[in-house]
């Protein structure tokens, strides 16, 4: 198989096992332990916390560890939001954000708050799939507590001017939330300089281990008050109690500072196989065009392709092509039989979200293996022309 769905999940890069394998066998003591074995696990975590910080441009005191992303998003949006001094009753978000944060907005409605959902810039303009920012600045009022806003889409790759929605939420009082989940490891942040008030993450997302994420509380200019989603302990400051996993903490940090000595290389090398790819598909498949930013710009992540095809839906084309491994949209939603909600939100067509997919291209993949799944994938839609 050759696997082309690095947004949905990578491979854990074996420099990763390495680095936790210790952990799980030889020192594996409970960090809030105070014997030998557990002050060797809480260093190992704090070591872990500092590293990360530094990389992404927080301070360790600000870090919490999570389940994942879907965790993050769930404790930064109704932690800020159910906060007993919270007072404001306002919701921002954008209308292609992950369900993990669309659905958490949903649910808050039920207690009460107001959500705005912002529209995107629709496709046909070389920034698709962009917030827009002029209905965003109209969507912010007094009221508002928070606003939450994807670093970068994780099926079109639409990148988010992060600085000036921080201003945009900041200029009314309002939390800024950013899930930057396709964002961390693959381009810098540097969540201090802009001024982000919360953001998640997810290991499994940059080539560490799933069941490891994080939440940036207070990274902005701002005291951030949150109601904890799991109690009963008091560890990690209170906001998210249960024995910590050295193991899995590691390992992230591990990832992460593989992905910052290699993001250079890394990009150079994706973006030669994107560029190769998107050529050898379009010119073997007539009619197929591309959702989302255009390639040429600053708005769009390297190893991204999303593609619409003229007359072949995209779950026949992934079952034509068995072996290319890709998808028609959000992990996340495929117990949903829906069109992608970030297709259909961009302005296509209930038919032309069903005639896409998604490619993400990853450190992993060779120019080999593009040459292989181009020629998989273009001989799957000649088989399928001849059917229809």
């Amino acid at each position: 198989m050759i696997y082309l769905d690095n947004h949905s999940t990578t491979i854990c890069d074996p420099l990763v096992v390495e680095a936790m394998l210790p952990w799980l066998t030889q020192d594996y003591g409970n960090p809030h332990s105070g014997h030998r074995a557990g002050v060797a696990a809480a260093d190992a975590i704090d070591r872990s916390t500092k590293s990360v910080a530094k990389l992404i441009g927080a301070s360790p005191e600000t870090m919490v560890f999570t389940s994942g992303a879907t965790e993050a998003n769930n404790l930064a949006i109704r932690g800020v939001c159910l906060h007993p001094r919270q007072k404001r009753r306002h919701i921002v978000t954008v209308a292609t954000e992950h369900p993990a944060v669309l659905d958490v907005c949903e649910d808050l409605k039920r207690d009460g708050f107001r959500v705005t959902v912002v529209p995107v810039i629709p496709a046909g303009s070389p920034k698709a799939g962009v917030v827009d920012l002029d209905r965003l600045a109209d969507a912010i009022d007094d009221d508002t507590v928070i606003v939450s806003v994807m670093a970068a889409n994780n099926e079109v790759g639409a990148i988010a001017p992060l600085y000036e929605i921080a201003e945009l939420a900041h200029r009314h009082g309002a939390l800024f939330h950013c899930d930057a989940t396709q964002v961390i490891g693959r381009i810098p942040i540097n969540i201090a300089a802009a001024d982000i008030d919360l953001v998640s993450g997810s290991a499994h997302k940059f080539y560490g281990p799933k069941g490891i994420g994080l939440l940036v509380v207070g990274g902005g200019n701002r005291r951030v008050r949150l109601r904890p989603e799991i109690v009963g302990g008091g560890q990690q400051r209170g906001l998210r109690s249960g024995t910590m996993a050295p193991a899995m903490v590691v390992g992230l940090t591990r990832a992460l500072e593989i992905c910052s000595q290699s993001m250079e290389s890394d990009r150079a090398s994706v973006l030669a196989m994107r560029d190769r790819f998107w050529n050898r598909l379009r010119g073997g498949i007539e009619g197929v065009e591309l959702n989302g930013p255009s390639l040429d710009g600053s708005e769009r992540l390297v190893g991204n392709l999303n593609l619409r095809l003229a007359s072949v839906e995209g779950e026949t084309w992934m079952a034509a092509a068995p072996d290319v491994a890709f998808s028609t949209g959000s992990a996340c939603s495929n117990v949903d039989p829906m069109p992608s909600h970030v297709l259909i939100a961009m302005g296509l067509s209930e038919s032309e979200a069903r005639r896409s997919a998604r490619f993400g291209i990853g450190r992993f993949n060779t120019m080999v293996q593009i040459d292989r799944a181009a020629d998989a994938l273009i001989g799957a839609i000649d088989r399928l022309k001849k059917l229809i």
